[in-house]
Order: structure tokens, then sequence, then C-alpha cells
């Protein structure tokens, strides 16, 4: 996936292209019936993976992200030279699509299991981390 950072003082302006990678920590109860076959799982992650496949990766895999706000020309250039432009509500930077991730996830996600946490690797050694008991609501 590509992005370019709208205004950003930097080389990250520039359209660059990284290998992300995404980490992704559920929590559930395991199965407790012993006549399933998935007893003892919280769920098969062949099932996530296919979950997350078309929405998530798919969807963004050899993509390019860019701010709404970016140069109105440009975006129209680019998207006459790719199917897969996204034009982003945020700026593309890997803390702000970690979060956007957390909600598409959370939202594919059958009612038995909850998002716990997500890591996106934006190289081999950089990477944001969105953790669900961090942005949940404080109880009154």
């Amino acid at each position: 996936m590509a992005h370019a950072l709208w205004k950003y003082e930097g080389a990250c302006k520039h359209i660059h292209g990284h290998s992300y990678r995404l980490l992704v920590t559920l929590i559930g109860e395991p199965v407790a019936e012993p006549g399933r076959s998935d007893f003892g799982m919280v769920t098969d992650f062949k099932e996530v993976k296919t979950l997350l496949k078309g929405p998530i990766v798919d969807n963004l895999d050899h993509s390019l992200l860019l701010y709404k706000e970016a140069d109105p020309e440009q975006i129209r250039a680019l998207g006459t030279m790719s199917e897969k432009l996204h034009v982003m509500s945020f700026q593309p930077t890997c803390e702000n699509l970690v979060l956007y991730l957390s909600g598409k996830i959370r939202d594919l996600l059958p009612g038995r299991i909850r998002l716990h946490s997500l890591r996106l690797y934006e190289t081999a050694t950089s990477y944001a981390e969105w953790f669900a008991s961090d942005n949940e609501e404080p109880s009154t």
C-alpha cells in the first residue's frame, strides 16, 4: 500500500509505499461444547483470515491512500491511473490507519468475539498499536 502525507515537511509528503503487516488479537470465550468441531477454540484462525481478507486486505493491497484535503487536481489525476485510490477523511499515517482499521474490524467480527488489539507495521521496525482498553468509555 502507498500513501502520501499532505503538507508534511519531510520525505513522506511524496507518494511512497510500504509493506504493511497487521497483527490482530481477538478475545472471547472458547467453545465449551465437547461435540463441536471448534471445541476449545475462541475461533478458527482460518475463519478470521477469511473474514478480513476481502474488506481489509484485498481492499487495501496495492492501493494508494490520500487525505481528502490534498490537491483536488492531483487526486483526480491519480484516480485516472488507479482503481484503488482511497481518499480518506484523515491523514493516512500509520497511527490513523490503525484506528481506522480497528473500527472496520470490530464491525466485521461476530458478536461472540471482540477485538483486543491491533499492531500495524509500516516497516519491519516501525508500528502503531491500538488497544480496545485504551479506547473504551469510562464507566460512571
